[in-house]
């Protein structure tokens, strides 16, 4: 089984490129889904965010993700305390859901691949790219967030120029009709190596 990671900044439209690669039948592991899931459902998840970020975290037993993203997105410490909680767990999680697939070929789609220096845990990772403009523009209908915040975002993630070198395909994602030729291009290569 061939395990790819799919990684890409915020607004790169990695979501998009991994969801093609689910209509042409690879199953793919939506990572911050997942960790969404796991930090509602994981008893010892739940208790370590409440003892490293208060009573807020939660609200009426829900996860609270704008309180959380507040407290983590402007400060490095508390969002590597965030993700040293959350990450180890959704790596077990993923492991699981890889030993339960009966396919060649497998997808990750994790925004942090290249940050969290996790790309040996994968055969191959396909970066998204997409331009500045077109991200913004996708952020501000997504998230419906400011310029302002956008790049307090992007802040913390790698920029695309550092990790070019890092990936084994690099997808473009502008225009769609391109994007998807793309996507069948590398999947063909994938699979060609099974």
């Amino acid at each position: 089984m061939i395990v790819v990671g799919l990684t890409g900044g915020i607004g790169s439209g990695k979501s998009t490129v991994a969801k093609m690669f689910q209509n042409m039948g690879v199953p793919v592991y939506f990572a911050d889904n997942e960790a969404k899931r796991i930090m509602r459902e994981s008893a010892e998840v739940k208790e370590k965010l409440l003892l490293t970020f208060g009573a807020e975290t939660f609200d009426r037993g829900s996860l609270n993700t704008a309180y959380l993203a507040k407290m983590v997105f402007n400060d490095k410490d508390k969002l590597s305390q965030l993700n040293a909680i959350v990450h180890p767990a959704v790596e077990a999680d993923f492991r699981i859901w890889v030993s339960k697939q009966s396919v060649g070929l497998v997808v990750q789609e994790n925004p942090l691949i290249f940050e969290k220096k996790g790309q040996n845990r994968f055969d191959k990772v396909i970066l998204v790219m997409a331009p500045l403009e077109k991200k913004m523009e996708r952020l501000k209908l997504r998230d419906r967030a400011t310029e302002n915040e956008i790049t307090d975002r992007m802040k913390n993630q790698m920029k695309d120029e550092e990790k070019v070198g890092l990936a084994d395909f690099v997808i473009v994602n502008n225009e769609l009709k391109e994007t998807e030729k793309e996507v069948l291009r590398v999947y063909q290569k994938l699979v060609s190596t099974q």
